[in-house]
């Protein structure tokens, strides 16, 4: 079906409301039938979203291609008060990226990626023996003499969890491994993917470096590469050990070409989309997504499936009736390489009260756990909430919802949270990735995540200044 037959669509079904017009209010059971009914409309965002534009990198032609074309559907589907919030920020694109290993052993490519962020090595390359450390703590501890001049490796197989804990702990090589290295002297670094698969698909992610500290070129290997690498590091270790006089240097070597470029100041921004609430005093719910990607994939999962997810959920509430509350959608900006759009939306709308936020952005598998971060005024809401998503196979959590990325300032200011924790076993296997692409994305699981977000979305914009002030 193309774009007019699904519009025609969403306008039919907005009309009909199973059946008959739609109620005068916003009604919770009304909404969860309607998203149960009615589940093509996430599938058909991420599907259009990575179809007609695909990657999306910040703050390029791509990203704001995504802005325009967000707008459009935004509208198109009936929301009010679309539009775009610009803002500047500094702005890193991929060049070449080749890597090999090139001693003691006869020479082999490997797969890799840069990290954003990560300076290059000039056109010619960089030559330059590894020095490997199991982790990111073994680099830490690392004297600087034994770093400086050389390439080092941070080796650390993430392995998969349900919440995607690990990333934090494993992150680290990535988030602020590059830096330490620099600090201490090295060439470049290149590390284990931060991914739980087996594929030649390196993951690329954000760096950072401190002010003060010269970039060095930083890169992912995938892990079947590092694999390869780390049996070769072993090799030249016992051959160092056995004092071979066979002629080949015992140290490991790579040649190592990355070509990135720093464009300065560009231009990215927020997409804003509202269903009005009939009470204009009552303080909104905002529910976000990001609409940026990586430009490896076409960020189906990450994060056009939170886009879908929300904006169908929001979709069907506004089918049933008007709520009390008005819902915002804030599709950010920027995420992906340091939260822009996020900190834009917060410098924006931070003094604004905010009932609660919500954010989808840890893929398109099944929600499993709801955790709540709300006033003791709402214990009685979160307990309805709990109740509502249970037969949909979602437990309740025991800790405080951290919210996500993008509505992080707003939770750290004290607005409430609600965590619809996604299953995120597989999740870290297509991250920033070549591999995030459409086909990665469970239909089903996919419908049970709006219907999830539906349950709780009519009952959070029908809910009483008593239960969120």
């Amino acid at each position: 079906m193309n774009i007019i037959g699904r519009t025609a669509c969403i306008a039919a079904l907005s009309a009909t409301a199973l059946g008959g017009p739609a109620v005068a209010i916003a009604s919770e059971p009304t909404a969860v039938e309607l998203a149960q009914r009615s589940q093509e409309l996430a599938w058909w965002i991420v599907e259009d979203l990575t179809t007609e534009i695909g990657p999306r990198q910040a703050a390029t032609e791509a990203e704001a291609a995504a802005r325009r074309w967000a707008v459009g559907r935004l509208k198109e589907m009936g929301f009010q008060n679309v539009r775009e919030e610009s803002f500047k920020m500094p702005t890193w694109v991929r060049g070449d990226e080749q890597a090999s290993l090139i001693g003691p052993f006869h020479p082999q490519k490997l797969a890799i990626a840069a990290l954003g962020n990560s300076a290059s090595t000039g056109p010619k390359g960089v030559e330059g023996d590894i020095v490997y450390f199991d982790s990111f703590d073994a680099l830490q501890a690392a004297a600087d003499q034994a770093v400086k001049g050389k390439i080092v490796f941070i080796d650390h197989k993430m392995q998969p969890t349900q919440d995607g804990s690990g990333y934090g702990y494993y992150g680290r090589g990535r988030f602020t491994g590059p830096n330490v290295a620099a600090k201490k002297g090295a060439m470049a670094i290149v590390i284990r993917s931060i991914g739980t698969d087996d594929h030649r698909n390196p993951h690329t992610g954000v760096t950072n470096f401190e002010a003060g500290v010269k970039p060095i070129p930083a890169a992912a290997l995938s892990n079947p590469d590092a694999d390869q690498l780390v049996r070769q590091w072993k090799r030249a270790q016992a051959t160092r050990a056995a004092g071979s006089n066979s002629g080949a240097s015992a140290a490991l070597k790579m040649k190592l070409l990355l070509t990135p470029r720093n464009l300065g100041q560009q231009t990215s921004g927020n997409v804003i989309a509202e269903v009005p609430g009939s009470d204009p005093a009552a303080s909104p719910i905002i529910i976000a997504c990001h609409l940026d990607s990586w430009d490896l994939g076409t960020g189906a999962i990450d994060d056009a499936a939170g886009c879908g997810i929300i904006t169908a959920a929001a979709k069907h509430v506004m089918i049933a009736g008007q709520p009390r509350r008005t819902i915002r959608l804030l599709w950010a900006g920027a995420e992906e390489v340091g939260v822009f759009g996020g900190k834009a939306y917060f410098d924006a709308h931070g003094k604004e009260k905010h009932a609660v936020a919500l954010e989808s952005d840890f893929g398109a598998d099944r929600i499993w756990r709801v955790d709540f971060k709300l006033p003791e005024s709402a214990k009685a809401l979160a307990d309805r909430i709990a109740a509502a998503v249970m037969p949909f196979g979602v437990v309740r959590g025991k800790q405080p919802a951290g919210g996500g990325a993008d509505i992080g300032a707003l939770v750290q200011a004290g607005v409430p949270a609600i965590d619809l924790a996604q299953d995120g076993t597989r999740y870290f296997d297509l991250h920033h990735t070549s591999d995030d692409t459409l086909d990665k994305v469970d239909a089903v699981q996919l419908r049970q995540n709006v219907v999830v977000w539906t349950a709780v979305l009519a009952i959070l914009a029908n809910s009483s200044d008593d239960e969120l002030p």
